[in-house]
């Protein structure tokens, strides 16, 4: 028995049927439907024997001993929110139900883990001074400064994992010791682990032409000191539906001129428009790259991922944008610190 549907028991199955076909199969769980194919109930091995404590007699019907409120979820979110909600309550089985509480399917945790995982590398750049956060960066790397509860390098990889994201490499430097006894090989966090170590400065992108080998498929690049909730599986889905060469991602900025602005013709006054908001796209330090890219990278030199771009560019390569719209935040300066711990709970706790 493997899927879904085989251990689907109707609620006047006996306990010792339902103890039989729990036991058949590997998933240890059973649902209990109507008819009609909506969910009443699920069971486990546990329900069972917590009733045979009570005293229920085996040829007992299992709606006695069924769980009559279990975790469900509606249908039609992202396998990544299925992930997130069985990672927070600690279950293996999620019945997925539509509005009228019929059963659609169940997710088993093997399973999604195994729909999830992609084999794109994850480049996080991790190596800067960090200057402007001292006097915390003195003792630290950046990366490593504790938001929430956790270096702010473990969320951004914790963030990728529930994408399906497990290869890691990770470009040090500056404290780098400090990163590699924390993360080791990536084990304990369920990821595997790699390590550049840079004995010099070389940018956000230099760092890429150490590379062991060339990924054949796209990489992703980001600052190691980002906090965001981008839909990273949504960011590969635009950089290959575009065929772009190397895609940045870019969020809105306002800035406000504190001054009436002047529109003049020669010496003719047009128009004066007070304290204007202005608004551009910025780089958000989050990107895609195909193996082509890196082919523009000098050898061990600093180079920007600005550089990179530009290049690209020139030579009218197919490089893209892709607009964030989510939660991002620049941890840059000690305001910036504050509010990521402010924002901690709420965002990545939603």
């Amino acid at each position: 028995m493997s899927t879904w549907k085989d251990v689907l028991l109707t609620p006047d199955t006996s306990i010792i049927q339902a103890m039989k076909l729990i036991d058949e199969t590997t998933m240890q769980f059973a649902a209990v439907v109507e008819v009609n194919g909506r969910l009443l109930g699920t069971v486990t091995d546990g329900d069972i024997r917590r009733g045979i404590l009570k005293g229920l007699a085996l040829d007992s019907s299992i709606d006695e001993v069924m769980n009559q409120s279990p975790h469900v979820v509606q249908q039609g979110k992202h396998p990544s929110a299925y992930r997130r909600y069985m990672k927070q309550y600690g279950i293996k089985q999620l019945p997925v139900v539509d509005e009228k509480g019929n059963l659609l399917r169940i997710i088993f945790s093997d399973e999604l883990k195994r729909s999830l995982r992609k084999d794109n590398k994850v480049v996080l750049m991790a190596g800067g001074l960090g200057t402007r956060l001292r006097p915390l960066t003195e003792s630290i790397p950046k990366p490593m400064l504790n938001v929430g509860n956790k270096p702010i390098l473990e969320t951004i990889i914790e963030g990728f994992k529930n994408y399906g994201f497990e290869q890691f490499i990770l470009t040090v430097n500056y404290k780098k010791e400090i990163v590699k006894d924390y993360f080791q090989d990536g084990s304990h966090l369920g990821v595997n682990i790699g390590y550049i170590e840079e004995d010099k400065r070389l940018g956000t992108a230099g760092a890429l032409s150490l590379l062991a080998e060339i990924p054949d498929q796209p990489i992703f690049v980001m600052n190691g000191d980002l906090l965001t909730k981008i839909n990273f599986e949504q960011l590969l889905d635009f950089h290959l539906e575009a065929e772009s060469k190397a895609t940045m991602c870019v969020r809105e900025y306002e800035y406000q001129i504190p001054y009436g602005v002047i529109e003049t013709e020669n010496d003719r006054l047009l128009s004066i428009v007070e304290k204007p908001v202005h608004k551009s796209f910025v780089n958000a330090g989050v990107y895609v790259l195909n193996s082509e890219a890196l082919e523009y990278i000098p050898r061990d030199a600093f180079f920007d991922m600005p550089q990179l771009f530009g290049s690209l560019m020139r030579e009218r390569q197919n490089v893209c944008a892709f607009p964030l719209r989510e939660y991002w935040l620049d941890i840059g300066r000690m305001a910036d610190f504050e509010k990521a711990n402010g924002d901690y709970g709420e965002i990545f706790y939603d």
